[in-house]
């Protein structure tokens, strides 16, 4: 297994080499290598977006058969599973775009860790350094020996607080740690989205609107700015998709029958009818 994950670190640091070869820049080679992975899994994501589309559209009607087969639940489950075979639902799609994308975060972090991007930088976002990072070079976080700390020790904690206590070296240097921030944030801001056009006419999913992006925030804060690119860049592409889904969706579903015009009755007893 180990032997494999090693192979495909080298096919991704072949693949951004060449197009380093290319471009002569990393930050370009990374774009390329997130538009080839996008292009690559295009068939998952649009079948993932669609069908996340279509349940956002099936809502009324499914709360229909819940109200209909709430003292039955196989039949219930039997008919929720006709419903979503009928409009070509998988509610399970939506987790296999994100599992496969994982691995490439993956892979890519390990590549800007061991390879020699010390320095690169694409319009001012250094490849490898992180926000946590690029705030404690900007401060000159240091030990008693005068030592910069290692990437290990810088925790959220560590220079969040040593940034608070030093504001006047911290926006003095505003170049060095700022790009890499702006890139995170609007991250954060692609997150909401998605997560905002995705949950649409859902108000069960409302929480999690904003609960994912300042999570993702968080995580994102000691990812290397080359891997904030390739995600950056691919939350773009996905919200771009997403839309065209949606504009797509939207018409297919206008054309398609109500399958119930109201809430079903319930059945009156001869006794009632007397």
């Amino acid at each position: 297994m180990s032997y494999l994950w090693e192979q495909a670190g080298n096919l991704l640091m072949w693949l951004m080499q060449s197009f380093y070869n290319l471009t002569n820049s990393w930050g370009l080679s990374i774009i390329l290598l997130t538009v080839l992975v996008r292009i690559a899994m295009h068939p998952l994501t649009q079948k993932q977006m669609v069908s996340m589309q279509r349940m956002q559209k099936l809502q009324p009607m499914l709360k229909v058969l819940q109200e209909k087969y709430q003292d039955d639940k196989e039949t219930l489950n039997r008919e929720v599973m006709a419903l979503y075979k009928e409009n070509k639902v998988n509610p399970a799609s939506g987790c296999l775009p994100l599992l496969i994308q994982l691995p490439i975060f993956i892979l890519l972090y390990g590549v800007l860790s061991r390879h020699g991007f010390a320095g690169a930088t694409f319009f001012w976002v250094q490849l490898d350094g992180s926000v946590l990072t690029t705030i404690a070079k900007a401060i000159n976080l240091v030990n008693e020996a005068g030592v910069p700390l290692p990437k290990e020790q810088l925790g959220f904690v560590v220079v969040v607080f040593s940034a608070m206590t030093n504001p006047k070296m911290l926006f003095a240097n505003l170049g060095v740690w700022l790009p890499n921030t702006i890139l995170l944030l609007i991250i954060a801001f692609l997150t909401w989205y998605q997560q905002r056009v995705s949950s649409s006419g859902n108000p069960q999913m409302s929480m999690m609107n904003w609960f994912m992006p300042l999570f993702l925030t968080f995580i994102c804060l000691s990812l290397p700015g080359g891997v904030l690119l390739y995600w950056g860049v691919s939350s773009l592409m996905g919200v771009v998709h997403q839309l065209h889904v949606l504009r797509r969706t939207n018409k297919e579903m206008q054309q398609k029958p109500q399958l119930f015009q109201e809430k079903p009755r319930k059945p009156v007893s001869q006794g009632d009818q007397g």
